[in-house]
């Protein structure tokens, strides 16, 4: 081997290899800047290398070589953030996966108006600006009954809007035990305070009263606000007071009802087998003033929140200058008011929406596409690994019905010579990576979070064991 200083001498100057005829196609992909970038980056490493006093053959200094590497080095540097993984994680709406798929009408829409002008806000009859989300607004009076309706980036957003524009500097009233906590430790106690309203909590943890709500009004009372407990479940000895018995209680004195429903239903779970959530519609006709609810849970939409209502507070919300701060863009409508247009329209929605269908699919379809590609996973994997169908469990996940488990089947990886940690690693470093979980020391790939059986068999872009 070379000295280190004769090594130093070699490495060839940046001027020299972007002037390289080898590197002029890189030239044309990427630009000049950024190719000059990781170049420097590259020839950085490599002198590093030396210095370390690591072996490094001469040929790795060549020109040729540097390109080469350099090219390596640009298609890393230019993959997305976000790629496609598999969600075998037994989670239906991972958060951290992305909750809801789009169905493909959904996704149509989206490329339809990512592609080309729309009339976002233009009224083709009168040839004039129109309303950005007339036709969301009209989809959701049908499907909910309200007088009108809303929409804003998410649920959270839904609540501080509504709060800020029915609330601000008065106090919102609300039950101590729904004071929840939804994810990323955001709490409804902080979403209120930058609302500029001023909670006042009623009741006990477990129990609460309509005399709490009645006694705790004054003159500065803006609001009666209930929350649905949709990541949490309190049981044994508590007690919470009724939408129906609030709405009568704020009739009586002069003070509307807000219920933040979070996940929000548009039809009947009960139907698919699940436990009954309350459904948008009946909590507008019980009588609440402002009801807000996610679009990308179990409604299986994009990430949005929804707002159904009075006429007199949705306007009041959308003249709010905060609105224009959390309102959606071309992107998330088209896709909202699609997967609502299937809610009205379409014969067959637990086949048009991915997460109905994935709520619904039958057992016994589950296991017959795991028994067909067990045998292409084991080709994919090779030998040293154990795969054994299970029985199963699926969550709903993203907060919705948090104690309620679908029965499903899962897919057992077992290694003679990796831990399950190892094994987990290795799927994520498939082609997509693959997301399943861990149950008893057993790496395990769900079915029917899955969806597609085939989509579990990995494309390994090596079998080496994981570092």
């Amino acid at each position: 081997m070379k000295p280190e200083t004769n090594l130093l001498r070699e490495l060839p100057s940046v001027d020299r290899v972007m002037t390289h005829p080898a590197a002029a196609p890189l030239l044309e992909r990427f630009s000049r800047p950024f190719v000059t970038e990781t170049l420097r980056d590259l020839i950085d490493e490599v002198r590093q290398v030396i210095k370390s006093g690591h072996d490094l053959p001469p040929h790795r200094l060549q020109d040729e070589s540097i390109i080469t590497d350099l090219e390596k080095k640009l298609a890393q540097a230019s993959r997305p953030g976000m790629v496609r993984v598999v969600n075998a994680s037994g989670t239906i709406l991972h958060t951290n996966l992305g909750r809801a798929l789009l169905s493909e009408a959904a996704a149509e829409a989206v490329g339809l108006v990512a592609r080309h002008p729309v009339n976002l806000e233009f009224d083709l009859g009168r040839g004039k600006r129109g309303q950005r989300e007339a036709g969301i607004e009209s989809l959701l009076r049908e499907l909910t009954g309200a007088e009108a309706a809303a929409a804003v980036n998410n649920n959270a957003a839904a609540v501080l809007l509504g709060l800020n524009s029915m609330a601000e500097g008065r106090h919102v009233i609300v039950s101590r035990g729904e004071l929840i906590e939804i994810g990323g430790s955001f709490r409804i106690p902080e979403v209120m305070a930058k609302s500029g309203a001023m909670l006042r909590e009623v009741g006990a943890t477990n129990r609460t009263h309509p005399r709490d709500y009645a006694e705790a009004i004054d003159d500065n009372t803006g609001l009666l606000l209930k929350v649905h407990t949709s990541n949490y479940r309190v049981v044994g000895f508590s007690a919470e007071v009724e939408l129906k018995e609030l709405v009568a209680i704020g009739r009586e004195r002069g003070v509307p009802v807000m219920e933040d429903l979070g996940s929000g239903a548009l039809v009947d779970l009960g139907n698919l087998g699940l436990p009954r959530e309350p459904l948008v519609a009946e909590r507008v006709a019980m009588g609440a003033d402002v009801v807000t609810f996610s679009a990308d849970k179990i409604l299986g939409g994009p990430q949005a929140g929804l707002v159904a209502g009075g006429k007199s507070w949705i306007d009041r919300m959308n003249r709010n200058p905060l609105k224009r701060a959390l309102r959606c863009d071309k992107l998330t409508l088209a896709a909202l008011e699609a997967t609502l247009r299937s809610y009205v329209q379409s014969p067959d929605l637990l086949r048009e929406i991915p997460t109905l269908r994935a709520f619904s699919r039958p057992l016994d379809e589950i296991e017959e596409g795991g028994r067909k590609v067990l045998p292409l996973l084991r080709q994919r994997l090779g030998p040293g690994y154990e795969l054994e169908l299970v029985d199963s469990t699926c969550q709903i996940g993203s907060g919705a019905l948090p104690t309620e488990e679908i029965p499903s089947k899962g897919i057992a990886v077992n290694s003679r010579e990796m831990s399950a940690d190892e094994v987990a690693r290795l799927f994520r470093r498939a082609d997509p990576p693959i997301i399943g979980r861990i149950k008893s020391d057993r790496f395990i790939l769900d079915l029917r979070s899955a969806g597609d059986p085939e989509s579990l068999a990995p494309n390994l872009r090596d079998r080496q064991r994981p570092l």
